[in-house]
């Protein structure tokens, strides 16, 4: 019954089933180093402090991320991404105070910090190259920032969230060097003067199977804000693996 509904669908909409074909994107790995995570909240008066230096240390994490998506005639693909992401700092001992959020948080004591970044997406790309062992293709990705920076040294205990929307140019490059290896780098990024944003994975991609899909690469993740609520930039390495099914 799905599968007679699904075709009415695509039939009513001008695609046939067989220019079609869904895919399922899981990827994971770690997160194994972060080069800055600057943060001053509120942006014009807070104390700056980074996460990655000083008195801070960030612990490495595990990540994952899931996209679902739909490519129609052969070269127009929407998707839908959900990319959770939380990291953790710590401060054994303070050396200097840190006024943040408007909570100040005393010398001498360990400070935990949890830094949150979920990133909700949806994205659509066009194949301007469609061959058998190339792929390029750009579009534009709708962005929800959903963050959160929380302090707490066991006395006091501050969070900042932020949600907001991003708009992001989307774009792939896959190469089929060998047969069923190949390169791949994807991503989506923007800079503007109220700040940036860019997420792009590159590495290696193996076909199997007709169906089924493996990657393996690096990731990086950074940008940030800048204005009078927060003042935040950070950039993280990602080391990361996924699997593509296409249906």
């Amino acid at each position: 019954m799905k599968k007679y509904l699904l075709s009415f669908v695509l039939l009513g909409s001008g695609v046939t089933p067989a220019a079609a074909q869904g895919l399922l994107d899981l990827e994971t790995g770690a997160v194994v180093g972060s080069a800055y995570n600057r943060i001053r909240v509120p942006g014009n008066d807070g104390t700056e402090f980074d996460l990655t230096g000083g008195d801070f240390a960030t612990r490495p994490a595990w990540f994952y991320r899931v996209r679902a998506g739909y490519t129609f005639a052969n070269r127009h693909t929407v998707s839908l991404l959900f990319a959770p992401l939380t990291v953790r700092a710590e401060a054994g001992r303070l050396s200097e105070p840190i006024r943040f959020n408007g909570a100040t948080f005393a010398p001498g004591r360990p400070l935990d910090v949890q830094y949150t970044f979920n990133s909700y997406r949806l994205t659509y790309r066009f194949d301007f190259v469609r061959k058998e062992r190339l792929r390029f293709g750009a579009g534009l990705t709708g962005k929800i920032r959903d963050a959160a920076i929380r302090l707490d040294n066991g006395e006091a205990q501050s969070t900042k969230t932020n949600v907001g929307f991003v708009p992001l140019v989307n774009f792939l490059l896959d190469w089929g060097f060998a047969p069923a290896v190949g390169l791949l780098v994807e991503g989506d990024a923007l800079a503007a003067p109220q700040g940036r944003a860019e997420d792009v994975f590159a590495g290696l991609r193996f076909q199997p199977a007709k169906s089924i899909g493996l990657k393996v690469g690096y990731r990086v993740l950074e940008g940030g804000a800048d204005n009078e609520e927060v003042y935040n930039f950070t950039l993280f390495h990602y080391l990361s693996a996924g699997a593509v099914w296409r249906f």
